[in-house]
């Protein structure tokens, strides 16, 4: 295990900026902004800021703030955040993100914890600052292994909490089905319930109609083509950015306007790191795993377990239909506002709950 600290060239940031003063932009679909993609005008916006007003050193310097590490594990340098509470018999908690996420999404979380928890936040394998060309690729039941690994024989925890959303979710939920005896308990923004199972809940049903019509053709793509979209936004950061931008409109807690939920700098230091590490088209390899392979979770999940349920989330399961594969719910709240990107846009709300939570278990 080395300390870590993130440093891009100058050379990558010129890069970039050359890149977005060239870009080609395409003309607007017909129909109200957004019903298609990815709004012409809010782009042009977003990108110009990207170019000439976004200070990418203040974001590596928030980033660089916390303590950072690599360890070698299953044949990658996986990254990592780990900060330690000042009480030395803190519970261990292991956060995890998803896709288009990074440990950007904790900065705001993880001092909320500290007082409690010895906090450790991976890069996934594969995603930012855990990849670099030509690694092998994983998905959730390769991740859930390193991620076992880390907290046990490179950092020495015995038991842990955890706490995920999206694929982190996933991870987690497949770590506390498979090695129950190491958690003392597991909270989630996202639950991994099965979608193709009969359900009397009508809400539900919706949900996923929506979901295979309206709302899926990315996870389509990334999980069958991923390495003809990786071209592309390898290439273009304009491309990158449009296609990462149009999953925290459609899925943040919005009133119209990302920023609204959070805050530009932060989903741009979100995209940069997939940018200046090249390692979008690893990033779909979770998709592309999952959709050749069974579901990753082997139900049931039988630790102590919390789900906070926030209100625009991208698929909300009832309470009824979780319980049938997270048979020991002990905590579910609902939550008063709030989407996909909880720790992003509700740290103080989503801190609370986990520490509510942990407390009793």
């Amino acid at each position: 295990m080395k300390p870590f600290r993130l440093e891009v060239r100058d050379s990558q940031i010129v890069d970039l900026r050359e890149r977005l003063e060239r870009t080609r932009f395409p003309d607007e679909a017909p129909g109200p902004a957004w019903a298609t993609g990815s709004s012409l005008s809010y782009m042009k916006e977003l990108l110009e800021y990207w170019r000439s007003g976004f200070d990418w050193r203040a974001q590596e310097a928030r980033i660089n703030a916390f303590p950072q590490f690599k360890a070698p594990i299953d044949g990658i340098d996986l990254h990592f955040i780990h900060v330690r509470s000042q009480d030395p018999n803190a519970m261990p908690l292991l956060l995890s993100h998803g896709w288009p996420g990074s440990i950007v999404e904790f900065l705001e979380l993880i001092p909320r914890l500290t007082e409690r928890f010895h906090v450790v936040a991976p890069s996934l394998p594969g995603y930012t600052l855990s990849f670099a060309p030509g690694q092998r690729r994983f998905g959730v039941e390769d991740i859930a292994e390193t991620f076992v690994r880390l907290m046990t024989e490179v950092l020495g925890y015995r038991k842990f909490g955890a706490q995920g959303g999206d694929w982190g979710a996933f991870i987690t939920s497949r770590m506390a089905a498979t090695r129950p005896e190491l958690f003392t308990g597991l909270h989630l923004n996202y639950l991994t319930v099965p979608r193709d199972k009969v359900s009397d809940d009508a809400d539900w049903q919706a949900q996923l109609a929506d979901w295979v019509k309206e709302r899926s053709a990315y996870a389509i793509i990334q999980g069958t083509r991923p390495q003809t979209l990786a071209y592309g936004l390898s290439d273009s950061p304009a491309g990158l950015a449009a296609w990462i931008a149009e999953k925290f409109h459609a899925w943040t807690d919005n009133r119209g306007t990302i920023e609204s939920a959070i805050s530009r700098d932060d989903m741009l230091a979100n995209i940069s790191l997939y940018w200046f590490t090249g390692a979008i088209g690893s990033s779909f390899w979770t998709y592309y795993a999952r959709a050749h392979g069974p579901w990753p979770v082997p139900f049931p999940v039988t630790v102590p377990t919390a789900h906070a349920s926030f209100p625009r989330e991208i698929l909300r399961p009832p309470r009824a239909v979780a319980e049938k594969h997270y048979t020991n719910i002990q905590r579910w709240t609902t939550m008063q506002k709030g989407g996909h990107f909880a720790a992003l846009e509700q740290p103080a709300a989503l801190a609370a709950d986990i520490k509510e939570f942990f407390a009793c278990v």
